[in-house]
């Protein structure tokens, strides 16, 4: 009996033993998840294609998918309205129309975008041109492979005689979905232990042996011819040296402006939203552009929300509003010569946060076509949700040519602590936080400085308690106060600026002072972190000599 035992042993195993080398001949015809389906990288995506007269359209969450977390495509369902855009263009198309917008010109389709069950499909028309995104169909099939141009994809051919199988894993033991013949290629996608994952001419997918398959050429998706980047303006063997023109009810007096050394730039608030339809109020004056050409300044004119929250959440979110603000730009920055817009919006619900990214995407490639500069203003990172949540940075610096962080108001004006406006580690963690937290890169960001500071006024009220205000006052008022008080500003190392200060009136006044040495030590930060330059808020707040310090400090040799 024993003998008998281990004979059926021997048999069994070498039974499964033999089984284990056999290829399985049964045969599972191709199936996909969907009608038309697409394969990228050799997957199944799931979703499938609408096919309109032999031309293909994609969903747009599948899109959304492979363009990533730019997303570079927007779709507004009331107005049934796509955006598309790229670091040139911006495509704009409503579903069931033959023609769009590209930029300024008419965009003609042979086939519309469509709405099948709630889902948006795009022809591929429009992405081949603007993502180099490839719709290869084969019609016997029904499979669309998606590939981008300047993929490099590696092709083999089947080595044996009697063909080869591609099967629906990567063993041998697996049903096979069909078979090809000897010298027939196929496309490589990866390799899992000793298989290969193919793709034949026909879109089909599955599992080779590796020992079946003989390499052969690498396939490298033709690229398109692509537009010029545009080269944002910058000083040679200098950097960016900005101040701000507060432009309110009247125009700027330039008779009254001295020499400023060292500004190569001059942003006057010229541009404000009115309304929710996108109305923008212009202040702008010819004879100061002539005025700032003359001294060779180049004018980047600032565009306000006004700080308005509820217009700026109506301003932004729809497509015909975003795009009227956008042409009522072009067309200020032409008539008046400009060079940039500078956007400056503020106090802004945190919702409104993809729609101003999106409105900046709009934006840029049609200023950047008119030869503009486009820059943006944030504030340093906060919790507070209507002056820095609401700003993603990290988006927003993939797009504009500039980024002013505005590092100021540490200690703001209804601040129940008195403080420094901006105290040399607050600036210093301002910079290092959107450099490495956003990722902005450096040669975009721009160091925003004060030249105003606050005098702060401690007082007891009837229970004891000290209550606190503040006022703005420029350099020169400051240093009055200093001549008239005769005081002695000593060195606040804490705050890295100098300080004052004295009794008035039963109340101790308090002054963290801007000077020449405190804008001396934030321009060595901007050289530090080499960053793009450095900005002053704003020119009327400066006494003559701040001029000379900023640009000494910004220009000195190493």
């Amino acid at each position: 009996m024993l003998m008998l035992f281990f004979a059926a042993a021997i048999i069994t195993f070498g039974w499964f033993g033999y089984m284990k080398f056999i290829p399985s001949n049964e045969h599972q015809a191709p199936s996909y998840s969907s009608a038309n389906p697409i394969i990228v990288s050799g997957k199944d995506t799931g979703y499938g294609a609408v096919i309109d007269n032999g031309a293909v359209k994609l969903p747009l969450p599948l899109l959304e998918e492979l363009l990533g977390e730019d997303k570079p495509i927007h779709y507004e369902e009331e107005s049934k309205t796509l955006v598309m855009t790229t670091a040139h263009k911006v495509l704009r198309l409503k579903t069931d129309a033959l023609t769009g917008i590209m930029n300024q010109s008419d965009y003609k389709l042979t086939i519309a975008a469509e709405v099948v069950e709630g889902t948006v499909y795009i022809p591929i028309e429009p992405l081949e041109e603007l993502f180099g995104l490839h719709a290869e169909y084969d019609e016997t099939s029904s499979i669309i492979t998606i590939v981008r141009e300047a993929d490099t994809i590696q092709l083999a051919e089947a080595t044996p005689k009697d063909g080869a199988a591609i099967r629906v894993a990567p063993s041998i033991r697996e049903p096979y979905l069909l078979k090809i013949g000897q010298g027939e290629t196929v496309r490589i996608w990866e390799e899992v232990d000793g298989w290969m994952l193919v793709q034949n001419a026909a879109g089909h997918v599955g599992y080779m042996n590796k020992k079946d398959l003989r390499l052969t050429k690498i396939d490298k998706i033709p690229e398109s011819e692509q537009p010029e980047a545009f080269i944002p303006w910058k000083v040679m063997g200098s950097k960016i040296n900005l101040t701000w023109e507060a432009v309110y009810n009247r125009k700027t007096d330039t008779a009254k402006i001295g020499e400023m050394p060292g500004v190569n730039v001059v942003s006057p608030t010229w541009f404000e939203l009115t309304d929710g339809k996108g109305t923008i109020e212009g202040k702008a004056d010819p004879a100061y552009v002539k005025w700032a050409h003359n001294r060779g300044y180049q004018v980047w004119a600032l565009f306000s929300n006004g700080f308005e929250p509820k217009q700026t959440t109506e301003a932004l979110s729809t497509v015909e509003s975003r795009f009227s603000m956008i042409q009522q730009l072009l067309a200020f920055a032409k008539i008046y010569n400009l060079q940039g817009i500078n956007i400056d919006f503020e106090n802004v619900y945190t919702k409104d946060k993809e729609n101003l990214v999106q409105f900046v995407k709009e934006m840029t490639p049609l200023l950047h076509e008119q030869g503009l500069v486009v820059s943006i203003d944030v504030t340093p990172k906060s919790n507070s949700e209507m002056w820095s949540v609401f700003l993603d940075r990290p988006a927003l610096g993939k797009v504009v040519d500039y980024m002013m962080v505005m590092a100021y108001d540490e200690h703001w004006g209804s601040s129940p602590k008195a403080g420094s406006v901006a105290s040399l580690p607050w600036v210093e963690r301002s910079i290092a936080r959107i450099l490495e937290e956003d990722g902005v890169p450096a040669s975009k960001l721009i160091l925003s400085m004060p030249l105003y500071t606050r005098v702060w006024t401690e007082q007891k009220d009837e229970t004891g308690a000290v209550k606190v205000s503040s006022k703005a006052i420029g350099m020169e008022t400051m240093k009055s106060i200093i001549s008239e008080k005769k005081l002695k500003p000593v060195l606040d190392e804490a705050a890295g600026q100098n300080y004052v200060e004295y009794q008035e009136d039963g109340a101790l006044k308090r002054i963290w002072i801007e000077d020449e040495m405190s804008m001396k030590s934030r321009v060595e930060l901007a050289r530090k972190y080499n960053l793009a330059g450095v900005a002053t808020w704003q020119r009327t707040f400066q006494t003559p000599s701040i001029w000379g310090a900023i640009d000494e400090a910004l220009t000195k040799m190493p």
